[in-house]
């Protein structure tokens, strides 16, 4: 598999005042493509508003910085006006129309990670937008929007063309937004950074993974995701999906390397990553990362709702369930030699601390 694995950063799509949309490009990407995989990124600045709109994926996004609100309907349900804020991950299927607004001083930068499979163009999100300059019935004729509507034509006139902005604006201040229910976060929304850890390793790092057991609404996504808090200096095991899944990762924070390993033990992949790359794991390769001394986090969404992976080193590894002298002939090593490697990573898994 010859495909460029270089992480990217997102690029400008379009903004203004109220803030700017951001999107990894297939063609500089070509991962996207090959996995159906969309990625981009919403920042809004105080009072930004992104005009409703659904999109021809189903995605998880996740709030990378500051607090706000999140407008969500679904098919046929009232809209459910949620408070959102920094490490929350929002399951988003097919169909849902969705509104962001940003009341504070802090920007809202929320991340949006999806599959593209049944998309308009694969490796890209077509965001279908219900008002403004772009807005769905800008393309359909008075006479429509009225009877469809039931207004006067002149009504219908105005209230397509009033909207003159693309995608996102920037309200007065005084203007008063519906306010966000806590309530409506139950089954919407799960705190990455709040949640029970599902890993919790001393020195070594932390886990949190998004499934369908503590948020359902994912298995209609069709995507797992997790946030994994690597400590500084630490490794994360080299492994990779057991069940063919790609792995889409954006660094949230922080810096490492990262080695990618694929077909006939060829390193497709080693660089140094950083906060806003973004790259993806092809299927069944295996990565492996070691974060800087300040430690890194990332949020990965995994092209399955229930994600299982195999790891290669540590107490869980292949390797320790694998019998000494299968190890002694695979190495081609002496049992004294089978034994020093045996005898290694008995307490750790998956996140290993620095050497001391």
């Amino acid at each position: 598999m010859d495909v460029d694995l270089t992480p990217k950063l997102a690029k400008q799509v379009y903004g203004g005042d109220g803030g700017s949309y951001h999107a990894w490009c297939p063609n500089e990407l070509p991962m996207l493509k090959e996995g159906n995989i969309g990625a981009a990124k919403l920042a809004l600045s105080k009072n930004g508003f992104a005009l409703p709109c659904y999109s021809d994926s189903a995605k998880v996004a996740y709030v990378l910085q500051g607090c706000g609100v999140a407008g969500i309907v679904l098919p046929e349900k009232e809209e459910k006006v949620v408070p959102i804020k920094k490490g929350d991950a929002i399951a988003l299927p097919f169909g849902v129309v969705t509104w962001w607004y940003n009341k504070d001083d802090t920007e809202l930068v929320v991340l949006f990670l999806g599959d593209t499979k049944t998309a308009h163009k694969a490796g890209s999100f077509t965001e279908m937008y219900l008002t403004g300059s772009n807005g769905i019935f800008t393309g359909f004729s008075t006479e429509f929007v009225s009877r469809a509507w039931n207004v006067e034509e002149s009504v219908a006139k105005t209230l397509v063309s009033s909207q003159s902005a693309k995608g996102i604006v920037k309200l007065d201040a005084g203007f008063q937004m519906p306010e966000p229910k806590q309530g409506h976060r139950d089954g919407m929304v799960l705190n990455c950074e709040e949640a029970p850890l599902d890993v919790d390793i001393k020195g070594g790092g932390k886990v949190v993974v998004l499934n369908t057991k503590n948020l359902p609404l994912v298995g209609e996504v069709g995507l797992g995701a997790d946030l994994v808090r690597l400590n500084g200096s630490a490794m994360c095991s080299p492994g990779f999906s057991c069940d063919s899944a790609l792995q889409v990762t954006y660094i949230v924070r922080g810096s490492g390397r990262v080695q990618v390993v694929g077909p006939d033990g060829k390193r497709v992949l080693e660089t140094h990553i950083k906060a806003g790359n973004l790259f993806i794991v092809p299927r069944f390769f295996v990565v492996s990362k070691i974060g800087d001394p300040d430690g890194m986090d990332w949020f990965s969404i995994i092209t399955t709702p229930n994600p299982m992976f195999t790891h290669l080193a540590g107490r869980t590894s292949t390797w320790k369930a694998l019998s000494p002298q299968v190890l002694q002939a695979a190495f081609k090593v002496s049992p004294d030699v089978e034994k020093q490697f045996s005898s290694k990573r008995t307490a750790e898994e998956i996140f290993f601390p620095p050497p001391n």
